[in-house]
């Protein structure tokens, strides 16, 4: 994975929606093909309130791969960089401070109502010989 300076992020959360996937318009004319999706993060210790973060994964990238698994409530775990988006709330007109992802990797932690769930209710788990670990073989029914 290429380097992107000092600004690589780590944040794990909620996802409040289904990623939807859209067509935008690039400064040169041409288009590219996107998700987009909000995590939804639970209140650190230190701060009040919870937050989220605006999710951008380009379609080149390797967290493209996960959309199928990238549902409402699924627990995810993204890396990439991230930039100031401040808003103004709609209750209130409180200024925020927002901030948007540009994902570069997605891991999964808990998927909800995804093909993964599914999944893995067909691998057994198996003790391997050599160092007490642990292998997985998928079981057919």
């Amino acid at each position: 994975m290429a380097s992107n300076g000092l600004n690589k992020w780590i944040v794990s959360g909620n996802l409040a929606a289904d990623a939807e996937i859209k067509t935008i318009a690039l400064k040169s004319g041409e288009s590219a093909t996107v998700a987009a999706a909000t995590l939804y993060v639970q209140k650190p210790r230190n701060r009040e309130e919870s937050f989220t973060v605006s999710l951008t994964i380009w379609e080149k990238s390797a967290a493209w791969r996960t959309l199928p698994y990238l549902k409402k409530g699924s627990l995810i775990i993204c890396t990439g960089k991230v930039e100031p988006d401040p808003y103004i709330s709609a209750n209130g007109n409180v200024p925020r401070a927002g901030l948007k992802m540009t994902v570069l990797d997605v891991d999964l932690d808990i998927v909800k109502n995804g093909e993964m769930e599914e999944e893995e209710e067909g691998i057994e788990f198996v003790k391997t010989g050599k160092g007490g670990g642990r292998s997985h073989k998928n079981q057919h029914l």
